[in-house]
């Protein structure tokens, strides 16, 4: 095995200034502390909402009342639309306003006002981008009269509250804040409401990082090889729909068609062959090819190398140090909603009444996000009193702190999930550019250009200069390393002169003002399919599956601006002086995917791909994911209906937390083939000869195969990556990229530290990566099975070779972390998820983070389950996503519908309903979900009364 070494960060100077910035506020809580307990109870107790009696607010035209149940979740009852969305960020504002003022600074480059100057590169990456400045002219210029009524309503809600508060009373994090930065909230605006929306499409917005890693990867792998890592997508899984297509007279989608031939080169125009439900793949089945040709691997040159191999060096060097750079810019910007990797996703899936218990369809949601405290998500319902053209409103389910309306759940007609439809709508160009010029063909254009000045918390004002071109801004300007590297940027022969260098410009359709916000609220008030078709019609960004029940039918639309490319796939950065890479206008609505009541009787959507290429003229992207949780949950309900049963609730439930690992499935039967003459290994062995493949908490077969699935990642592929993508840190001993001759030469190695985020770092194990494995796995002698010897061991050539010892190096492993008595092993020991509040928990000694983080928790699940408690297998086994809610939608007998949130409904630290739902989402329970006002009342246990002030 590679010596492994610790190499320091780059970012130890910035991690240095952000845990003296978090020791001030620790020692001035400690501090607090030494005063009669005061921080302890008075301090922590001050901002807990009021949730009784009567409060007067200004702008009210009539009473409302809020409805809290046992967990907290209020219930909102009011008489007009302005009264009902005022209540709302009233209500949101008491139980989250600190998470809700924290995103708004982030959606607007602003969190140096708030944490100081380590926020500076953030902040200028955010302004760069100008979701505040998207956000504005959305509200400005696009959104509906109605739409920004609302959300002033709301805004006065918030500010409502914030009126006559001071920092400790509107939460203990303003207290800590206190003591070193003297920062006071601002008024809420309906603008900082449609910035959220931003950050939620930059973190569901597609293969950007996949169109990185694809070109850092040609440091030292080969065409072919990254292919291999990237394979085809798998012919056996099933796509969300099993027929449809273009109606060659109306132009409009058709679900019911069945075309034949040629659907068109999947970017809209005729005559290629296209693949719209996956990556492409050159290189045939994956059986006989592999990773011969990979320096360090089995010692041969890489084809297609350059007759100037020192330019091609050069220019590999810098293309790889410049996207290795945005890489980590991108890490920098806080992932709000997840890790963006290949085993994030979510699952929803609808059953027709034809198969339920019920008589009526059922419909599952479980997003999968990165796990936070408080939770991304809030519950609450939104009533009015009688439905009317004054007030229009009855609807409940999971909305965000900070937004007005419900954007997951149902209202009184019909139920709705999303998953990430995973579309491709970022696209990175080069750009020629020339002082305050760039060059498309032959020709000098103006760069856009706008200054922004950066207020920092303690310290001087920062000015940048943000510049554009046609495509978008240069995120090259927000590194300087980038700014000199595009100098080497491989390019074609017909290339502008590089001379100083290229810029890089992100292209990304949320930069283009959209109507989303009125998607939401024309959602909420939907009553059929053709309704619920015409609110999709408007969610933009982010492009999601969208399932749909009422107590009649079920169905399913895919929504979002996706760019037709004229040329290119979006796979990798495009020359941007040459128009044929221009996108066109977005693939029509009428144009997109949709279905109702499709004869297999249930819908499922868990980011696998939409339609088969064949049967769908447009590229949605290359990069779905590989199907195994899709696939696992179209199993599961086929097999039920198959046998004759009809789906319940409790079957519902009882999938999303199936906890099967395809994987396992995979290669369990072949390791246990492998003769292991080490006892210690060989007891280890023997745990995967009853195990089932399920990853229970308390499994020790699961927590052994998972280490050594994560071993024989690591040996097979993650120590042959090249270092911009393996784990910051993690150093190994390695063979120079140009070394030739056998594997077995000594070769005077070189030492590579990793430099990607843990959370990003490949191979992540997701379900491409299940992929690859599977193509592969028969080859016994496939070269990608090859590994370099180590201090004990000799260097393997085959299959069973490398598995023999990635399954020594597992036992070994968990020796370590779990102890030698494999009795006392368990999976949830080593897979344990920790909530951390997203500031001031990140980081600083420990009375900090005790006082607003909470954990462990030992769960089941794993990577790409349907219980997707996912884990990069680069860095570990924590849990860095998971399934962020869970809901069962009982539609038309909608008290018998369950929900269940991550944490609790309130954001303050020890109140009673912080984490108070956690221990049952991590068990697989749900909460009964009350809607009628009868069921409301029922379970309230505090009412509080919002009245017109005088």
């Amino acid at each position: 095995m590679p010596s492994n070494t610790t190499a320091s960060s780059r970012k130890k100077k910035k991690g240095r200034r952000a845990r003296l910035f978090v020791l001030v506020l620790v020692l001035a809580l400690l501090g607090g502390i030494g005063y009669g307990g005061y921080w302890g109870v008075s301090t922590v107790r001050a901002s807990f909402p009021q949730t009784t009696g009567t409060i007067e607010i200004d702008g009210l035209r009539g009473e409302v009342e809020v409805k809290r149940d046992d967990y907290g979740i209020p219930q909102i009852y009011a008489d007009t639309d302005e009264d009902l969305f005022r209540a709302q960020g009233f209500v949101q504002a008491q139980d989250r306003f600190w998470e809700m003022d924290v995103r708004r600074h982030m959606t607007a480059g602003r969190l140096s006002e708030m944490f100081g100057a380590e926020q500076v590169d953030t902040d200028a990456f955010l302004r760069t981008l100008d979701w505040r400045g998207v956000a504005q002219r959305e509200y400005d210029d696009v959104l509906t009269a109605e739409t920004k009524k609302n959300l002033q309503a709301y805004a006065d809600g918030v500010n409502a509250y914030l009126a006559g508060k001071d920092g400790e009373e509107l939460s203990v994090e303003y207290a800590a804040l206190s003591f070193v930065n003297d920062y006071e909230p601002e008024p809420w605006t309906p603008v900082d409401s449609v910035a959220w929306l931003k950050a939620m499409a930059w973190d569901l917005r597609g293969n950007m990082e996949d169109e990185i890693d694809r070109s850092l990867l040609t440091s030292r792998l080969s065409p072919e090889q990254i292919e291999d890592l990237y394979p085809e997508y798998p012919g056996g899984v099933r796509p969300v729909m099993d027929k449809g297509g273009i109606d060659p007279v109306t132009g409009s989608f058709d679900p019911d068609a069945e075309p034949s031939g040629d659907a068109g080169d999947n970017n809209g125009n005729t005559g290629g062959d296209g693949n719209s439900s996956g990556n492409s793949d050159s290189g045939g089945d994956g059986t006989t090819g592999g990773a011969a040709g990979v320096p360090g691997i089995d010692g041969t040159d890489p084809g297609g190398t350059p007759a100037d191999a020192a330019d091609a060096e050069a220019a590999m060097e810098g293309l790889n140090t410049q996207l290795s750079s945005l890489s980590e810019t991108l890490d920098t910007i806080p992932a709000l909603l997840g890790p963006n990797g290949n085993g994030i996703g979510s699952n929803s899936w609808v059953v027709s009444g034809k198969y339920t218990t019920t008589g009526k369809p059922l419909l599952a949601n479980d997003p999968h996000l990165a796990p936070q405290l408080p939770s991304l998500w809030y519950q609450m319902g939104l009533h009015c009193r009688k439905v009317s053209k004054d007030c229009q409103y009855d609807t409940a389910g999971f909305t965000f702190a900070g937004t007005p309306g419900v954007i997951i759940g149902h209202n009184q007609d019909i139920a709705w999930g999303f998953t990430n439809l995973g579309a491709d709508v970022t696209d990175l160009y080069l750009e020629k550019l020339s002082g305050d010029s760039y060059q498309v063909r032959d020709e000098q254009r103006k760069l856009k250009t706008r200054k922004e000045v950066i207020k920092v918390a303690g310290g001087k004002p920062k000015t940048i200069t943000v510049r554009e071109t046609e495509h978008g801004p240069l995120v090259s300007d927000r590194s300087t390393e980038l700014e000199k590297v595009g100098r080497h940027a491989p390019v074609s022969n017909s290339a502008p002169d590089r001379a100083a260098g290229y810029g890089v410009a992100l292209q990304w359709t949320a930069l283009k003002p959209g109507r989303t916000m009125d998607a939401v609220f024309k959602l909420n008030r939907a009553n059929d399919f053709t309704s619920f078709r015409e609110a999709a019609r408007d969610f933009e960004v982010p492009s999601q599956n969208m399932i749909y029940a009422d107590a009649e039918n079920i169905g399913y639309q895919a929504p979002g601006s996706i760019p037709r490319r004229a040329k290119g796939n979006g796979d990798i950065p495009a020359p941007g002086w040459d128009p044929a890479y221009k996108w066109g206008d977005p693939i029509p609505f009428n144009e997109m995917p949709y279905e109702k009541n499709p004869a297999r009787g249930y819908i499922v959507t868990a980011n696998q791909a939409v339609i088969d290429a064949d049967k769908y003229p447009y590229l949605i992207t290359e990069d779905y994911g590989y199907g195994a949780r899709s696939e696992r949950i179209n199993t599961l309900i086929a097999d039920k209906i198959k046998g004759g049963g009809k789906i319940s609730t409790e079957d519902m439930r009882t999938m999303q937390m199936d906890n099967a690992s395809a994987i396992g499935t995979l290669l369990t039967p072949l390791l246990l083939k492998i003769d292991i003459d080490d006892p210690d290994v060989r007891e280890a062995q023997k745990l995967l000869e009853s195990w089932t493949y399920t990853q229970e908490p308390d499994s020790a077969a699961a927590a052994y195969f998972n280490a050594v699935w994560r071993n024989i990642l690591k040996l097979a592929f993650g120590n042959k990556l090249p270092k911009e993508l393996r784990v910051e840190g993690q150093c190994l001993s390695v063979r120079p990229v140009n070394s030739t001759g056998p594997v077995d030469e000594l070769v005077e190695p070189v030492i590579e530290c990793g430099q990607r985020d843990a959370q990003s770092a490949q191979p992540d194990g997701g379900d491409r990566w299940f992929e690859v494995v599977r193509k592969i796995v028969e080859d016994e002698d496939n070269a990608w099975w090859r590994s370099p010897r180590n201090r004990n061991d000799q260097a393997t050539d085959t299959r069973d070779e490398l598995f023999e010892r990635a399954m020594k190096d597992a036992r070994w492993e968990l020796t370590a972390e779990l102890g030698k008595d494999i009795s006392s092993w368990s999976w949830g020991r080593l897979h344990q998820l920790n909530l951390t509040n997203q500031t001031l928990g990140k980081e600083g000694p420990g009375p900090l983070r005790y006082l607003l983080n909470r954990g462990p928790w030992n769960l089941g699940g794993g990577e790409a389950a349907v219980n997707a408690t996912g884990w990069n297998a680069a860095a570990g086994y924590d849990v860095v996503w998971v399934p962020s809610m869970r809901m069962v939608v009982n539609v038309g007998e909608w008290d018998k519908s369950n929900w269940i949130n991550l944490t609790g409904a309130s954001g303050h630290a020890y109140s009673a309903h912080y984490t108070d739902q956690t221990d049952k989402w991590a068990n697989g329970e749900l909460l009964d979900w009350s809607f009628t006002e009868k069921a409301v009342e029922t379970n309230t246990v505090d009412t509080l009364t919002l009245k017109p002030a005088g």
